[in-house]
């Protein structure tokens, strides 16, 4: 089966993936941005099994239920401490292991915010070339995991996903 790298525009829990990656600090509480947003929406049930597993390690990544969400699971990628700061080692292994996690559930499809680009500051070009290389890299070894999408919530940073993913050459589909 073909592997699949799709860009959408709009919000992230809106999406029916089997989960959703909220950019999350290591401590895994929950406040603005995309986490303040899945936790809204789907219910302080995912902050308190989130925030019950941390401290984890920047770069890490673990798994909770999805509430009320359209997902079956989110996936907390820590890209950042609790300074809110990050860099390109954080967004790309908090990245690869939100993947590792995926395939450890056995899903088909994940939906991954551009990490540390918000709070974090991290330039949106930069964050999408490691995230799109990441998942490249990962995509073809996968034995579950065949769909990832990235959510960007607004226009621009849309537009910096679609350029990086125009410019991947490999043999999976991308659809922009």
């Amino acid at each position: 089966m073909e592997s699949i790298i799709t860009l959408y525009l709009g919000d992230i829990i809106e999406l029916s993936t089997d989960a959703l990656v909220n950019a999350a600090n290591n401590y895994l509480v929950m406040g603005s941005g995309v986490a303040g947003a899945i936790k809204k929406k789907g219910g302080k049930i995912i902050e308190e099994q989130a925030v019950r597993k941390a401290p984890i390690p920047i770069g890490e990544a673990i798994f909770t239920t999805a509430g009320d969400l359209k997902a079956k699971y989110v996936i907390h990628a820590a890209g950042m401490g609790r300074d809110l700061k990050t860099n390109a080692f954080a967004i790309r292994d908090s990245t690869i292991n939100s993947l590792k996690r995926a395939e450890e559930l056995g899903l088909s499809s994940l939906a991954f915010p551009a990490i540390g680009t918000g709070v974090g500051g991290f330039p949106t070009d930069k964050c999408a070339k490691i995230m799109i290389g990441v998942v490249k890299e990962f995509l073809p070894k996968a034995k579950s995991l065949k769909t990832v999408i990235f959510a960007l919530y607004d226009k621009k940073s849309y537009e910096v996903f679609k350029k990086e993913l125009k410019g991947v050459s490999l043999s999976l589909k991308s659809c922009i």
